[in-house]
């Protein structure tokens, strides 16, 4: 028997006061900055898989404020980023501490070829994610390396960001290293790893929508001279969101504990754990009364669409796993790095259907609850070599890695009655009609991979290879059928960067990208796989003595059997299209040029189309949600002269993101907006106050439409947060 939700029961609004930040920090020389005095500034090092010499000297994934200058993310091995002939964009710590971003998707604002929040900061489903034009909500998650798959219904990117030591973003395929992923890029999560100090630290943040959280990070060996240290993270909030009814609470906890017993070996064992209980801030509004006026009147974007006896979303996911490199001998390192993650979720909604009585603001409404458990383990073994050839360095990489994952999903659609959304009235019935999915789908894949950087003087090449073997299998319980589907596919990169004395360093790659999707048609069957490919070429300046890093780069992405999402009948079928091609610029600028200034700049340029639609019609047409331009710019100075005023900062932060079609026919554009972000800090000693506002004069926008009738997002309005933060 299987039982039809019900009203959630009142929920304790008591929680444990909880915390995390910070990493390991070694002070460095940087050499001129401003002037000719030698500027120190915090160098963060996150200790993981090694890397060799031949990709450079220096500490994996390194970074100094908001600047990153060497990643493994692109390479898996410890490969700076002048010598990386991709586009990448990292997203420091020390960024997501002093902009305060509260989401996975939020910590991508300033980055150049994302845009983070089609649907709006407010929706809990943390959903539409676009790396390039491209939606990345349920492909591009990564955490450590290791893909974390997602379905159209639920997805990681929910995934707490205080517990991330940095949030990379891959531009373009990247499939040859990491497997299945889509054409735009991919989103990798870095967990915070043991520090080779003592490190403290409690937050406590009050604000908007009633926010009240705690934070602690705990980190450091367990004794001295002891092989083994830890780390240990942990979030807990209780909060309202922007939309009436809706909580949006949180309980976030991350051990991880590190075995070194020599320089050559290291074995990191990690662990999360998080508890959502939320309802749903995702509200399907009606361009009428959002977009434009409904006879002169707008829906307050605070206006809940559904039955408060009948929302929530609540989710809970977590992950064990462990990280393990040995140096075999001073050429031949081995590495591990294995995963199991398990998501299980419910969510129920009422939410809207076009209007019944445009006039009269009265809307029709649909109602549906689902279930999912998702499942998912992966292992990537990989054996890296170092040895000259002539005049030819090489850093060679084979791999050979696996995935299993496993779901359930479960959707029953409701009955509800029409609201006037000018004037509601709630506590309609809300009556179960009948199950629309009951599957279980299982996806296997195997990848073999190998990846050769040659140094030339100058000149660095990559080279890589990959074959993939995928078997996916869906079980459709209302009809028992029972298909099928072998997906195996040969994808590749190559790529070239040159490197300059001055810090210039010109680069020109193409790479491929193999998705078998776990979704499946309106009749069940399995959907071909999708693949894409890029061609992209650009500039990377490093300035020298300086700490900063700019790119610019342009690409044109072509991306095949593109799986589209359309609404009917108060339900979202996918359908496999033909063809999507996405072409763009992209100007990032990342730099901490003292320990005083941090400056973050990107701008984007993008022309999306959907140049094959045999069932759409809409061939030649821009599909919805994707803006021509967005500019992003922030600034934070901090007053360090001893005097005072010591400690005292401020920050600015502009975002404009332009207008987009609100259908595929092209038919009407929901306009651009530009929102304002702030911070002020006051630090002294081991304390610091904090406040952070984002939309700060209260801009009110539409996000994006996706029909006329009932797909709709609000932006979020101003959220004003305190934090007091103490370290020792």
């Amino acid at each position: 028997m299987r039982l039809r939700p019900a009203p959630r029961p009142q929920r304790s609004r008591l929680f444990a006061t909880l915390s995390g930040s910070a990493a390991l920090f070694a002070l460095l020389p940087l050499g001129p900055a401003l002037a000719q005095d030698t500027v120190v500034l915090d160098t963060v090092t996150v200790e993981g898989s090694g890397g060799g010499g031949r990709t450079g000297p220096g500490g994996v994934n390194e970074q100094q404020g908001f600047v990153a200058t060497r990643s493994t993310g692109a390479t898996k091995t410890n490969t700076p980023l002048i010598e990386t002939p991709q586009s990448i964009s990292v997203v420091t710590s020390d960024q997501i501490e002093e902009q305060e971003l509260r989401s996975i998707r939020a910590t991508t604002r300033y980055t150049a070829g994302v845009t983070p929040e089609i649907t709006g900061g407010s929706d809990t489903r943390f959903g539409g994610f676009n790396i390039r034009g491209f939606d990345a909500t349920a492909n591009a998650s990564f955490i450590d390396g290791l893909r974390l798959p997602s379905t159209s219904v639920i997805n990681f990117l929910g995934l707490d960001p205080y517990g991330a030591e940095r949030i990379e973003i891959l531009k373009g395929p990247s499939s040859v290293l990491y497997g299945q992923n889509g054409p735009g890029g991919l989103v990798n999560y870095v967990t915070k790893k043991p520090t080779e100090t003592q490190l403290r630290q409690v937050e406590v943040l009050g604000g908007s929508f009633g926010l009240l959280e705690g934070r602690f990070d705990l980190s450091g060996p367990i004794a001295d001279g002891s092989p083994w240290s830890y780390r240990l993270t942990s979030v807990a909030r209780t909060s309202e969101n922007q939309v009436d009814t809706v909580d949006d609470d949180r309980l976030f906890i991350a051990p991880v504990l590190q075995w070194q017993p020599d320089a050559d070996t290291t074995l990191t064992l990690l662990g999360n754990y998080q508890r959502d209980r939320a309802g749903w801030g995702l509200q399907f509004m009606p361009y009428s009364g959002t977009v434009v006026d409904n006879l002169g009147r707008r829906i307050p974007r605070s206006r809940f669409l559904g039955e408060p006896a009948f929302d929530y979303y609540d989710t809970d996911m977590g992950s064990v796993g462990w990280q393990f490199d040995t140096k075999l001998n001073d050429d031949l390192t081995f590495r591990q790095n294995a995963r199991y993650s398990r998501l299980t979720h419910s969510e129920a909604s009422v939410y809207g259907g076009g209007y019944q009585d445009e006039a009269a603001g009265i809307l029709n409404r649909n109602a549906g609850s689902g279930d999912v458990a998702l499942d998912t383990a992966s292992v990537d073994n990989q054996l890296q070599a170092e040895f000259d050839t002539g005049p030819l360095q090489h850093t060679l990489l084979g791999g050979v890695d696996y995935r299993y994952t496993g779901y359930d999903d479960l959707i029953d659609i409701y009955s509800a009655g029409p609201l006037n959304v000018f004037a509601p009235v709630y506590g309609g019935p809300v009556d179960f009609l009948y199950t629309y999915t009951d599957r279980h789908v299982r996806q296997d894949q195997t990848g073999l991979y190998i990846q050769d950087q040659i140094k030339l003087d100058r000149l660095s090449l990559t080279l890589s290879g990959r074959q993939d073997f995928a078997r996916t299998q869906s079980d459709n319980r209302l009809t028992d059928q029972q298909v099928s589907r072998d997906s195996n596919a040969f994808t590749g990169r190559v790529g070239a960067i040159y490197n300059f004395d001055s810090g210039v360093a010109p680069f020109l790659s193409y790479s491929e990208s193999f998705l078998p999707p776990l979704d499946t048609d309106a009749t069940g069957n399995l959907f071909a796989p999708e693949t894409g490919r890029q061609w992209e070429g650009g500039v990377k300046y490093q300035p020298p003595g300086w700490n900063a890093f700019l790119t610019a780069s342009v690409f044109e992405i072509v991306r095949d059997n593109a799986i589209r999402f359309d609404a009917v009948g108060g339900t979202f079928q996918a359908r496999q299209t033909g063809q999507i091609t996405s072409r763009g610029v992209e100007l990032e600028g990342t730099a901490s040029l003292t320990d005083s200034l941090d400056l973050r700049l990107a701008y984007t340029y993008l022309d999306v189309e959907i140049t094959s639609d045999p069932d759409g019609g809409n061939q030649g047409r821009m599909p919805t949600t994707i803006p021509h331009n967005t500019v992003a710019a922030w600034a934070d100075y901090t007053i360090r002269d001893g005097g005072m005023f010591d400690g005292l900062g401020a920050g600015l932060g502009l975002r404009y993101v332009g207008s987009s079609f609100g259908d595929d026919a092209n038919t009407f554009k929901v306009p651009g907006a530009t929102v304002v972000d702030a911070a002020l800090s006051y630090e002294r000693d081991q304390f610091k106050l904090s406040v952070n506002a984002s939309n700060l004069f209260d801009k009110d926008y539409v996000a994006s439409c996706g029909n006329r009738d009932f797909f709709c997002f609000r932006g979020e309005g101003r959220r004003v947060t305190g934090k007091l933060s103490v370290n020792w």
